[in-house]
């Protein structure tokens, strides 16, 4: 049976989505923060596209691009150069945001806020997002007190869905 004249190309082309989709690696509930839809890569993009590796180097929020893409416990990185995008994949876990990108603060409160990449912060050698201005200023009270109790939740929450918190 020739497919394409039994199926009109509209029909193929959610097929092909479909099943780009199911190759996605399986992921417990919200275990990272992503954006919807996937990358070229066929993972969901992690960290709004913005280069984990850059904070480190650069010292600031740094745009990565497609062209320089990189996957990890099936999400999908961009970075803003080749040396990044190889930095990263010879050691993720020194560069990936905690808590999977979800908002530090909100850890620390058992919940799972979206993550903004805009507002950051390195801590012994590890990158924190959160939510807003407001939070960073929570957050930025008891920087440790806070990493403490988040350490803590995200143990409990990592496998639990954001709509069960």
């Amino acid at each position: 049976m020739n497919i394409a004249k039994a199926f009109p190309l509209s029909t193929l082309a959610i097929l092909g989505a479909l099943t780009m989709t199911s190759m996605a690696p399986a992921r417990a509930a919200d275990e990272i923060n992503f954006g919807a839809g996937i990358t070229a890569a066929g993972a969901p993009l992690a960290l709004r596209g913005y280069d984990p590796v850059a904070y480190f180097t650069d010292g600031k929020p740094t745009q990565g691009v497609a062209k320089f893409t990189g996957t990890h416990n099936g999400v999908a990185y961009y970075f803003s150069s080749p040396q990044n995008l190889d930095a990263f994949k010879a050691n993720p876990a020194k560069y990936e945001p905690q808590y999977g990108g979800f908002c530090a603060y909100g850890a620390a409160l058992g919940k799972k806020f979206d993550g903004d990449p805009r507002l950051w912060k390195i801590v012994n050698g590890k990158l924190y997002v959160n939510l807003n201005e407001e939070i960073v200023a929570a957050f930025e009270k008891d920087v440790p007190g806070a990493i403490a109790k988040a350490d803590r939740n995200w143990t409990v929450i990592v496998h639990k869905a954001v709509k069960d918190l």
